[in-house]
């Protein structure tokens, strides 16, 4: 396994992003109001997990979309399962994951 993957994990803000992206793809101005965060911190943020290749991205117009890698689930699937399994016991995942739910998809105008 990477130690890049270790590196991008053991920061909060990058946890309650992948938990929020475990759910669905998400356009960064979703992941900024969910987790009220700048524009420009959960860039920051996303970029370590992409450099780790734990999500990947795609653009649509001016937005940009992340998901998690299907490649980083196959080839790191007992430590996806693990983080699937410990996000239910964690009180601010489980919040940031009610407020997605709670949210329509973003128009990111």
């Amino acid at each position: 396994m990477d130690i890049e993957i270790y590196k991008a994990l053991s920061d909060e803000s990058r946890q309650r992003i992948f938990n929020l992206l475990m759910q669905r793809e998400l356009c960064v101005c979703e992941i900024e109001k969910i987790l009220e965060m700048s524009q420009s911190n959960v860039s920051r943020h996303l970029n370590k997990l992409k450099n780790a290749n734990m999500v990947v991205s795609k653009k649509d117009s001016q937005w940009a979309y992340y998901s998690i890698s299907d490649t980083f689930i196959n080839n790191n699937h007992y430590l996806y399962e693990h983080l699937c399994h410990s996000y239910t016991k964690n009180d601010i995942l489980l919040q940031d994951r009610d407020k997605l739910h709670a949210t329509k998809q973003a128009n990111c105008d």
